[in-house]
């Protein structure tokens, strides 16, 4: 039977690691690579890497780093690959598939896109037919008014074309090999994820579909796992406060008879860099 996946999530803003709140409130949390090589000690099944940052400036002006002090992404993503002892799934300002070409060249095994999709849903398709559909990762990102749910683009603008089922079969139906299904009014809240939502894309889909948003407990990644038919779970703060995290998570969950790999910690050596 196929493993559910536990996924970190690590958002890279104008250099540095941040937590997020609502995809609006960013608080930085340490240097693009650090957090890599911890999440690989404790097993991570994958790794998804965004880059939110509204500029291309990556200098994070400090040089009493040990890690190197990167002023592209380029450069950052090659940093990431060396200590990313697991798949690596990289997102943001892909425009073209020059941009998934450089991603995938420079050491990421998948990419996600978002707004391109929107904007262009034949990029899908190019992109899926070029690279294959296992690499390309959609990344849908839900926000609820009124109680009807919206799926909005990263400039912060909602859709009224589709609704979020709607949107999810047709990315399916171009190409993508995955979805990456994001709450905004759930991001940091630590309350939970939204069980509804969900349901409301996977009922509907027949690729893999990755829920985030909410995660505030190792309960919160069992209920998702036991109400929904996703086929990973994926958070971002949580794993950045907790020691250990990914290895307690899987430990929970294998405990509750959730078809996890076996929890285990692993041994990673630190990089030199050039």
């Amino acid at each position: 039977m196929k493993k559910k996946r536990i996924i970190p999530v690590l958002l890279l803003n104008n250099g540095w690691v941040v937590q997020s709140k609502l995809f609006s409130q960013y608080r930085n949390l340490g240097n693009p690579t650090a957090s890599v090589e911890r999440l690989s000690d404790w097993a991570s099944d994958e790794l998804i890497y965004l880059d939110i940052s509204k500029g291309d400036n990556y200098n994070m002006g400090r040089t009493d780093l040990i890690d190197p002090n990167r002023d592209n992404i380029v450069d950052i993503i090659n940093d990431i690959s060396k200590v990313a002892f697991m798949p690596l799934t990289f997102g943001g300002k892909i425009r073209n598939i020059n941009d998934i070409e450089i991603r995938l060249r420079s050491g990421a095994d998948k990419v996600s896109i978002n707004t391109i999709a929107i904007e262009n849903p034949n990029f899908i398709n190019e992109a899926a037919t070029i690279f294959g559909s296992q690499c390309i990762v959609v990344s849908i990102d839900i926000k609820k008014i009124n109680d009807k749910y919206y799926v909005s683009k990263k400039d912060g603008s909602y859709i009224d074309k589709y609704t979020p089922n709607e949107w999810a079969n047709l990315v399916q139906d171009y190409g993508a090999g995955e979805i990456f299904l994001n709450s905004i009014d759930c991001d940091g809240m630590k309350n939970g994820f939204d069980i509804d939502m969900i349901n409301t894309v996977t009922k509907n889909v027949n690729i893999p579909v990755i829920a985030c948003g909410g995660a505030g407990e190792w309960d919160h990644f069992l209920d998702v796992f036991q109400q929904t038919n996703v086929d990973a779970v994926a958070a971002a703060n949580i794993f950045q406060h907790v020691d250990q995290s990914v290895f307690l998570a899987k430990k929970y969950l294998h405990e509750n008879k959730i078809n996890v790999r076996e929890p285990k910690l692993l041994s990673t050596k630190k990089i030199n860099y050039e």
